[in-house]
């Protein structure tokens, strides 16, 4: 299975504090994780406004997501134009270019945002 891990997902595998179900999908080797550009811009920014849950360094979790066989995706022009076919009850910009990139690739969007549910079969929630 193909895993896209929602922002919050990355920082708390960081820190080491995921939910159980979350921590045995990442650890399943049959499991190809991916991690998204938007994340790390998210985190750039709320990092860079002193966000206490947000209190990681970018290129060090970068570097180490990569070191943990994680596959990155880019942001393309045709996730952005993916999100004119969402349905919009979720307002944060970084969640909604998420779960398009998710539905445009195929990939399971592993969140605990209950908002998130919206968006149908490109979502796999995981309550923490």
């Amino acid at each position: 299975m193909k895993l896209l891990l929602d922002t919050h997902m990355l920082l708390w595998a960081a820190a080491g504090t995921l939910p159980k179900k979350a921590e045995k999908l990442i650890a399943d080797g049959a499991n190809t994780l991916y991690f998204s550009s938007a994340s790390l811009w998210e985190i750039s920014i709320k990092n860079s406004l002193g966000r206490e849950d947000f209190r990681v360094n970018p290129r060090l979790l970068w570097r180490a997501l990569l070191d943990n066989q994680y596959q990155e995706l880019p942001i393309s022009s045709l996730h952005v134009l993916a999100l004119g076919e969402l349905p919009t009850g979720h307002k944060d910009p970084f969640d909604r270019i998420l779960a398009a990139q998710a539905k445009s690739e195929g990939i399971s969007l592993l969140t605990s945002d209950t908002q998130m549910r919206d968006y149908g079969d490109a979502v796999m929630f995981v309550p923490k």
